[in-house]
């Protein structure tokens, strides 16, 4: 039986003054588009307004997974959900209420899903899982595309598979994801892969997009 692996590209890396045709490159083979919300308050960086963000995903033809690198996510993970996001995932290390969170993102219709930066304690966390529809390791420090993925956290994707057990919850894993990685991420028990760096800048897109898949389902 093949594997079932999601491609998630992440515009983190498009050219943002013409994500229609960035996305279009990718639609017809990818799962979901990654849209990276950050506040250069939670991260040191600055990506998307709310305004600017719902604009992508009332446009994108692609279902969305959002990832919100924010403080003060629990007011603002809903709305992204509202917005229309087939997923949204919020850090733990900036709620403050996860569980209300949690439900806030379902009862607006969206998959919930927790991230966990590369120094949090997954065990922290285990009791959200029969609530969520999927959890999110960080393979780098949140904030940048285009780090290097971080090997050492290959324990705690296999830990997290394992606390998942038979729940129907997705594994995904973000930062550093590339030809080169995604083979060990899924051999460690990943299923949904967010690549940004290894996509965009590619001379082709989709096929890189494939080439990932593959690797990932171990062909």
């Amino acid at each position: 039986m093949i594997k079932e692996i999601r491609i998630t590209p992440s515009i983190l890396n498009a050219d943002f003054s013409d994500l229609k045709n960035e996305i279009a490159k990718i639609a017809d083979v990818s799962d979901l588009l990654h849209l990276d919300i950050m506040d250069n308050i939670f991260v040191p960086n600055f990506t998307f307004d709310f305004q600017a963000a719902e604009a992508i995903i009332t446009q994108s033809s692609l279902p969305v997974d959002a990832h919100l690198m924010v403080a003060n996510v629990d007011s603002i993970a809903p709305a992204y959900a509202e917005a229309g996001c087939d997923s949204v995932t919020f850090h733990v290390e900036a709620a403050a209420d996860i569980s209300m969170t949690i439900k806030s993102i379902k009862s607006l219709g969206s998959r919930a899903s927790i991230a966990i930066k590369p120094e949090t304690d997954l065990n922290s966390y285990s009791d959200f899982l029969d609530d969520i529809d999927m959890i999110l390791i960080m393979t780098v420090e949140p904030g940048f595309g285009g780090q290097s993925f971080r090997e050492d956290m290959l324990p705690k994707i296999s830990q997290a598979k394992k606390l998942i057990g038979d729940r129907p919850i997705w594994l995904q894993v973000d930062g550093g994801i590339s030809e080169r990685t995604i083979e060990m991420a899924s051999e460690a028990g990943a299923d949904t892969f967010v690549a940004g760096s290894a996509v965009f800048n590619s001379d082709n897109p989709a096929a890189m997009v494939q080439t990932l898949r593959r690797l990932a389902q171990g062909k």
